[in-house]
């Protein structure tokens, strides 16, 4: 890959600090302001609380390492989530992903101290579902250091030199990276324990089919060797099964 000057990755990584610290920010804004509102709830959510001090050494370590050993992989997914070249599709679906993606968290504390529409899962369900979004996150990161044109838009990146990816997790599956953020949203729903927002991370799996037909048939229209790939590598998110 290729190596960033030594005052570029410098404020990449102060950078990506930042960033880690704003989604870390947004994540705590998202639980645990919708658990001090509702009837019912707390602001001293103390399983809300550990995952987000676990969760945020994890990512602020993640993001420092990613920046020492994949810095061009970690500068692409600091695209902005809209550009001239972006497909006007993807742009609306998007959109609908980051809303949805948001509706799913606070759907989480609204549900396990106000709705309370299933029964909330045993201790060790729970606890695996930290594991499962922690592996999701894995998942995640794996893929964004494997593949350094993972922008978190669509668009024609020839300008880049991009290449087609097809090693590690992209071996497996088409999108890795979609499969990372169904696993780790899941998992956050579990150890919150709320059923009923685990269902909803279906909603996230529509839109995020809808994500990769308009992602696809960009990547086959400019990125050389895609349709071949398209056949090598079968599976677009869940291994055998689609």
């Amino acid at each position: 890959m290729k190596k960033l000057n030594e005052r570029r990755h410098c404020i990449l990584i102060i950078k990506s600090l930042i960033m880690g610290l704003f989604q870390l920010l947004l994540f705590s804004a998202l639980l645990i302001v919708p658990a001090g509102l509702v009837p019912g709830g707390t602001w001293y959510w103390q399983r809300a609380l550990i995952f987000i001090g676990v969760y945020g050494f994890i990512l602020e370590t993640t993001i420092v390492t990613l920046a020492v050993v994949a810095p061009t992989s970690l500068e692409a997914r600091f695209k902005a989530p809209a550009a001239k070249k972006q497909p006007v599709a993807d742009r609306i679906v998007t959109a609908i992903l980051m809303l949805t993606f948001f509706g799913c968290l606070v759907s989480i504390p609204v549900d396990v101290f106000y709705l309370k529409l299933l029964p909330a899962p045993q201790f060790v369900v729970s606890v695996c579902g930290g594991a499962l979004s922690f592996l999701g996150f894995t998942i995640f990161i794996t893929a964004i250091y494997q593949n350094s044109f993972a922008v978190p838009i669509v668009e024609d990146q020839t300008e880049r030199g991009q290449t087609l990816v097809d090693t590690g997790l992209y071996a497996v599956v088409r999108h890795p990276l979609y499969l990372g953020i169904l696993h780790f949203m899941a998992g956050i729903a579990l150890w919150l324990e709320s059923y009923a927002s685990l269902i909803a991370v279906s909603v996230l799996l529509i839109v995020l089919i809808a994500r990769i037909a308009v992602e696809e048939k960009t990547m086959r229209q400019t990125l050389p060797g895609y349709t071949k790939y398209m056949k090598k590598v079968r599976y677009r998110l869940v291994p055998f099964v689609w």
